[in-house]
């Protein structure tokens, strides 16, 4: 069966840092372009960061560019997305995302991607 398993989300203070895992089960990682959204309550799931195959390009949004950093271990199936300077305002349930081709729609959107992990909550307490 084919899963992405995020962990690492939990309850933290502004300023403080946090690591996500993004753990990819029944597919080789390798073959998957990967990134991470959010979404807020009440708010649209949103574009953070992605990744392309081989790890050597990433991009971010603006509100998380400088702080946050998306990296991916092919060899352990895995992604990563270390969250520095957090501020109340990156609470959100964030999400692992992949995909195998890239077409016309802009990575940007969720329409973009075919595989979606279950969230796991990370909450910035001010």
């Amino acid at each position: 069966q084919v899963q992405l398993i995020e962990s690492g989300g939990g309850l933290v203070q502004a300023g403080a840092s946090r690591k996500l895992s993004c753990a990819a089960a029944g597919l080789t990682l390798r073959n998957y372009y990967m990134g991470w959204f959010r979404q807020a309550p009440g708010k649209e799931r949103e574009f953070v960061a992605r990744i392309t195959w081989s790890g050597v390009n990433t991009y971010y949004a603006d509100s998380t560019e400088g702080r946050f950093t998306i990296s991916r271990d092919n060899a352990e199936n895995t992604v990563y997305l270390q969250m520095d300077s957090l501020k109340p305002e990156d609470t959100a349930v964030y999400y692992c995302a992949a995909t195998a081709q890239l077409g016309s729609i802009p990575l940007e959107s969720t329409d973009a991607w075919d595989l979606w992990g279950q969230g796991t909550q990370v909450t910035v307490s001010s």
